[in-house]
């Protein structure tokens, strides 16, 4: 698509090769699945309270190629895992957990499984496949446990090709759906939509902002500065990603998973003490003139979610503005607001995450920064002026490296610290 660099025509070239040489046939029968990656940059751990979000697309993420089997037979290969994956689109498909074959659960990876769970969304709302696909699927090195919503880049990249390949007509709402089918039902986790919204709705440059309590979204465009708007904007800045190492979650804060339910028990205190008892426990069914009324009858626990939860709503509405405006620099310090709550009142993040984001506002030409998620691990991501962008990541690869010698030796270099763009939507080439 116009504007986006990602992916090269190496790449694409790259992938249509390898496919060609698995099924036999021309390099120009190969379709390649994008599915870029995402940030949030303002919103943090409010989505599960029906609260406003923002999110953007990279320019990294993950790359399918892939032509139809011409049969019911799927065979995968991995650009970053062994072995291949094989099952067919006639076998009825069930969630993870259910799986009888346990010794197969072992043997075959999490990759694969993905592609099950695609076909698992697909039937559960009765979907009749009859052609598989032979393809190859690869995501960018070092972005391995990033906190970038690589999981719904998989299952939307998996989506995507069987529905082109059975020449389904889905629209990026259903697939919204079928992704959280995979998530939740698939594999039985406790994710939103988030994720698979921003990879299917986002337009290139634009800031994607979701009400998760009505599920409606809009598009926030950069200012038209002039005729060559868009590569104004575009030279206005860049993303840092920088990595912390750490690929598991960490249990420095144990409480971390008590946080939804706090936020539900902020929610029924301030709705009982306003007679709105009646209404689900969210924060988002308090009125912010209730929560400045009532505020103080919380526990110290319960008034530290609660600030967080509408102070952040109240980040996104006026870096939206920002956004709007072309104020890059004011969005950028919400951002860094938005991590010190994530730290102070939400309570999270992980030493390694906290000291690379200090970093981060630290490091020449970074307009703000916070972790990505919960900051337990996974990186940090920056929005930096495009003239600094180069100098910014050297800064944050030397000084990381003093603070957390052992976590920085095992990054590779040129990866520890990427300079991203802004991505567009998830598609088919």
């Amino acid at each position: 698509m116009a504007g986006s660099s990602w992916p090269s025509e190496a790449q694409l070239n790259g992938i249509r090769q390898i496919v060609s040489e698995m099924a036999g046939t021309g390099s120009e029968e190969v379709r390649v699945v994008v599915s870029p990656y995402r940030i949030c940059p303002l919103g943090a751990h409010i989505d599960h309270q029906g609260g406003t979000v923002s999110a953007m697309t990279i320019n990294k993420g993950i790359l399918l190629g892939f032509v139809p089997s011409g049969d019911t037979q799927v065979i995968l290969r991995s650009g970053q895992f062994k072995g291949e994956c094989r099952f067919r689109v006639d076998e009825v498909q069930c969630p993870w957990k259910y799986a009888a074959d346990a010794s197969k659960i072992d043997e075959e990876s999490d990759w694969g499984s993905y592609a099950r769970g695609a076909l698992y969304a697909l039937q559960s709302r009765q979907n009749s496949l009859a052609q598989g696909i032979i393809g190859y699927i690869i995501g960018p090195e070092g972005m391995d446990s990033s906190g970038l919503s690589s999981s719904a880049a998989v299952g939307v990249a998996y989506l995507l090709a069987l529905e082109t390949a059975n020449n389904l007509t889905v629209s990026p709402e259903e697939n919204i759906e079928y992704d959280r089918l995979i998530e939740n039902e698939f594999w039985g986790l406790r994710n939103g939509i988030l994720d698979q919204s921003a990879i299917l709705l986002s337009s290139y440059g634009c800031l994607l902002c979701m009400n998760c309590k009505t599920k409606e979204h809009n598009l926030i465009h950069p200012p038209k500065l002039g005729v060559n708007h868009e590569t104004e904007w575009q030279e206005a800045y860049k993303i840092l990603l920088a990595f912390s190492g750490l690929k598991h979650n960490l249990t420095v804060h144990p409480g971390y998973n008590h946080r939804v339910v706090e936020c539900r028990e902020a929610a029924t205190v301030l709705l009982n003490a306003s007679g709105g008892g009646a209404a689900e426990p969210l924060l988002s069914n308090v009125d912010p003139e209730v929560y400045q009324t009532h505020k103080h009858i919380l526990e110290p626990n319960l008034s530290k979610r609660a600030e967080h939860y509408f102070s952040e709503n109240m980040r996104v509405s006026k870096g939206l503005e920002a956004w709007a405006s072309g104020r890059f620099k004011d969005f950028g310090m919400l951002i860094s607001e938005s991590g010190l709550s994530s730290i102070q009142n939400y309570e999270c993040g992980s030493e390694p995450l906290i000291q690379l984001r200090e970093i981060l506002l630290r490091a020449p030409g970074v307009y703000g920064a916070r972790f990505s998620g919960a900051g337990f691990r996974g990186c940090c991501v920056a929005l930096v002026d495009t003239g600094h962008a180069d100098e910014a990541a050297s800064f944050v690869r030397e000084e990381y490296d003093k603070v957390q010698p052992e976590l920085a030796s095992q990054l590779n270099h040129d990866t520890a610290v990427m300079i991203c763009e802004a991505g567009d939507c998830a598609r088919v080439i």
